[in-house]
């Protein structure tokens, strides 16, 4: 018999800087699942399902009633609450209001096929109901890493969903995969993701590592010529990825547990600080301040 007030199918993400809030679960697992690098939501307890609107409910009432003020951030879980229908988020966005009126930010996973049917203005009522911040998978800005990978997004499908978001006033923080191009395709990968965030210009760009824990079988059976990059040559191209952004006020964070090193600033006042740093790193790896190989995960 369920005691606790919010159910939860394990395994549960969430990104770094959700560490202390509610993890609300609306759906499980991921709508797409077809991403070749990635097993967050692969396993068969995680098939995606819509949560029901009652569960939903009836959760954030007994949130309300055992925390009260303590809650004062919300994630929408698991992999794309962005999936549900205008009025069912609206609901829990005015579930949330009510029953845990201290929360001051409510964010969630994104990707870009779920705004496909969401226009700016469904946006912005969702922005004016709490949504203030998404978090969008692009991964790459590169249409062949895109399609080797069974993203199911393009350049253009990525940049349509970051101008919706824009223009709805929701904040908008993009992932990009630091080696998912592999060796062949690492420099366009690098060349053309600077380009997508130069046109969106989002408030907040992170990198990640690509990282096969359960090994990358899947990832090859499209793309067999997948070579990963070792670490200086990670380091290589995030050189060629920074060197090309041209962003104007965009917070950068690469400290992730996948990240082997760690940076962060504003882009573009820290650029140069950034370029120094990982051209330091590249001349000399044995003595750069390098994550270690056990410290590094998912």
């Amino acid at each position: 018999m369920q005691t606790e007030p919010v159910r939860y199918v394990p395994p549960v993400y969430r990104p770094p800087s959700e560490a202390q809030s509610l993890i609300l679960p609306v759906t499980d697992g991921c709508s797409w699942n077809r991403c070749t690098f990635c097993e967050m939501y692969t396993d068969p307890h995680k098939r995606f399902r819509p949560r029901g609107e009652s569960e939903i409910l009836e959760t954030l009432r007994r949130c309300g009633e055992e925390y009260g003020d303590a809650i004062k951030r919300i994630f929408l879980a698991d992999g794309d609450a962005m999936t549900l229908s205008t009025r069912r988020l609206a609901t829990v966005l005015e579930a949330i209001r009510r029953e845990l009126p201290s929360v001051r930010r409510v964010s969630s996973y994104c990707l870009p096929r779920n705004l496909r049917n969401k226009s700016a203005a469904d946006l912005k009522d969702l922005a004016d109901l709490g949504l203030s911040l998404v978090y969008v998978g692009a991964e790459s800005g590169d249409d062949e890493v895109l399609a080797r990978v069974k993203k199911g997004e393009t350049y253009d499908s990525t940049l349509d969903s970051l101008g919706k978001l824009a223009e709805a006033g929701i904040k908008r923080s993009v992932m990009i995969l630091n080696g998912l191009g592999g060796r062949t395709l690492s420099r366009q990968h690098a060349l053309n993701s600077a380009a997508l965030m130069n046109a969106a210009q989002p408030e907040y760009l992170a990198t990640l590592v690509v990282s096969f824990p359960d090994g990358d079988e899947r990832l090859r059976r499209d793309f067999p010529d997948f070579e990963a990059l070792d670490v200086v040559e990670l380091m290589r191209e995030m050189e060629t990825l920074i060197s090309a952004l041209d962003l104007k006020r965009t917070i950068f964070r690469s400290d992730h547990a996948s990240n082997w090193l760690v940076l962060k600033g504003t882009l573009g006042a820290d650029k140069p600080r950034l370029l120094e740093t990982l051209r330091s790193a590249i001349a000399a790896p044995e003595a750069a301040r390098l994550r270690p190989a056990w410290a590094r995960g998912l």
